[in-house]
């Protein structure tokens, strides 16, 4: 199976395609979509740029499903709401392209990869390189999108298992009490 990760960023959104083969991966791209040509001012025409790019790479490499991080909150709303835009559109071109696509947290990613979520970037280049064989160390957020991918290699098969399981039912026992179920 072919993955995309994508690290979203409105100035540098990150992307990394990986192969997996059960537990066996290999290195097929990575790189970054980068919006610094576009003046900061015009944000439209900086979201088309990653809309564009995105759509460029799942062109270019065919994957079968992408991994996308999932935004956090920053202490300025601000970044958040903006940051926020360009996952949209890498997003939405991800999904234009007709692929499904899982959503990790940094963290998780953070602690498939390395191990722990409080990992730094440098952490994850390094797992990144070995776990893919490379030569060198990637782009920070590169590496990110590569970890997203490798992420989801791993986990990807265990939550498809989930989501075929039995729907949960209500337990039939329950005492209810103002609306709440005991």
């Amino acid at each position: 199976m072919r993955i995309l990760g994508i690290d979203p960023g409105l100035r540098t959104t990150g992307f990394g395609v990986i192969d997996a083969d059960g537990p066996r991966l290999a290195y097929v791209a990575s790189g970054t979509i980068k919006t610094d040509a576009v003046h900061i001012g015009q944000l439209p025409a900086r979201l088309k740029v990653i809309f564009d790019g995105v759509r460029e790479v799942t062109a270019r490499y065919q994957p079968g499903c992408a991994a996308m991080e999932i935004v956090f909150v920053n202490v300025n709303p601000q970044s958040t709401l903006l940051l926020g835009q360009a996952r949209g559109a890498a997003l939405t071109a991800l999904v234009s392209s007709d692929l499904d696509v899982s959503e990790y947290t940094a963290l998780q990613m953070k602690k498939a990869i390395v191990g722990h979520g409080q990992a730094r970037k440098e952490q994850i280049q390094e797992m990144v390189m070995r776990l893919l064989q490379l030569p060198g160390l990637p782009g920070k957020d590169a590496a990110d999108a590569l970890g997203l991918a490798i992420c989801h290699a791993h986990a990807g098969a265990s939550f498809a298992a989930l989501a075929r399981g039995t729907v949960l039912q209500p337990r039939a026992h329950a005492q209810y009490r103002r609306g709440r179920a005991y």
